[in-house]
């Protein structure tokens, strides 16, 4: 049980925000990560929580240059390896389980959820120091992450859940932050309606974050 931090930190610093997308039609999914690309965003995560999440993720994979597509709201062994076939090159997971982490031994990198101090120590001692934070406003957002920055160093985040444009770049000053997520770019109503010029635009504004 480890964890692949070179593909992680590859995934983590591509752009300073992944978008965090509700896909209601496996048809919407191509422009909507072509928009997404186009915009500076290339790491996507499609939450597994509509019957069309996976042959989005398929669909971003075999047909989207530049993309990189991951799945998001994982939560058991089943669910991981259904992503990986689909062509998921990361998988976030709100939490983590015994095992989640032993299925997560794959070739597709685990981006595990905490919420404390405990949870947080205790993926570092199974050799998991890319965590996600979640839910990072409800859990104590910046003032959390800046408490947990001295007496765990080694931890880097990825805090999603509650951040918005105007909240994102108080976290992404944080020195243990490597990125944020967020599902402001591509709501499901902007993808429904396909408004990909904004959710380009809006990508475009949430790359420019990163310029620091």
């Amino acid at each position: 049980m480890t964890q692949d931090t070179a593909r992680l930190d590859a995934v983590m610093t591509a752009a300073p925000v992944i978008p965090v997308l509700v896909v209601e039609e496996a048809a919407q999914a191509v422009p909507m990560a072509r928009a997404l690309v186009r915009g500076g965003l290339p790491a996507i995560e499609i939450t597994l929580r509509t019957p069309a999440a996976l042959d989005a993720i398929r669909a971003v994979a075999a047909e989207v240059e530049g993309a990189i597509p991951g799945a998001g709201t994982v939560l058991d062994a089943t669910q991981y390896d259904a992503a990986a076939e689909a062509g998921a090159r990361f998988v976030v997971s709100p939490g983590a389980t015994e095992r989640l982490l032993a299925a997560a031994g794959g070739n597709v990198p685990l981006l595990p959820g905490a919420a404390t101090a405990s949870e947080v120590m205790r993926l570092l001692e199974v050799g998991y120091t890319r965590l996600k934070l979640f839910p990072a406003e409800a859990a104590g957002g910046v003032a959390l992450l800046k408490s947990l920055a001295a007496p765990l160093p080694q931890a880097r985040f990825c805090p999603t859940g509650g951040i918005t444009a105007a909240t994102a770049p108080a976290y992404l000053a944080l020195p243990n932050v490597a990125c944020v997520g967020g599902s402001w770019i591509a709501t499901p109503q902007a993808i429904a309606s396909g408004d990909w010029d904004g959710i380009a635009a809006r990508a475009a504004a949430a790359a420019a974050l990163g310029a620091r």
